[in-house]
């Protein structure tokens, strides 16, 4: 599956980050019971935190990029936890998306697909996942978007 993901990629035009070192006091992920849980994961892109805020100062189409580069964070986390081995990959059984956003932005879901339906082009069927997407004031650093994720993993 590792390579099936990576040639999916390629074909998108992408390519998995290194998996950020936490920055505050916690894990990047844990597995219990089955299941992986993966903290909130911050957008960068070309080694740079993509800030801002929806309805102010970025408009749609940025968030929808950076909710997909927090999803390609979350990919790159998903495997160094499981040693590289995404066939591990049973299910992405759900998503929480933050966006920073001004009080009249309302398309929080729209920007929230950027991480959705990549998860959807990488893992197909099992990519289908139940989903949060909420506006928020702020996020750490000023990001644009944070997204974690619970993905269910075979033994």
């Amino acid at each position: 599956m590792t390579d099936a993901i990576d040639a999916k990629l390629a074909e998108l035009g992408l390519s998995l980050p290194e998996a950020a070192a936490p920055v505050a006091a916690y894990v990047p992920a844990v597995e219990a019971g089955g299941l992986l849980h993966v903290s909130g994961q911050l957008p960068f892109k070309d080694g740079q935190l993509m800030t801002g805020r929806l309805g102010e100062d970025r408009d749609l189409a940025f968030g929808q990029e950076a909710a997909q580069r927090c999803g390609l964070m979350l990919v790159a986390q998903i495997k160094k936890a499981l040693g590289g081995d995404l066939g591990r990959v049973e299910r992405i059984v759900k998503l929480g998306v933050f966006v920073n956003s001004a009080g009249s932005f309302t398309d929080q879901p729209k920007v929230a697909n950027g991480a959705s339906e990549l998860m959807q082009a990488l893992f197909g069927e099992a990519g289908r996942h139940a989903r949060s997407a909420v506006g928020v004031p702020v996020l750490p650093l000023n990001a644009v978007v944070e997204v974690d994720a619970v993905v269910a993993i075979r033994g």
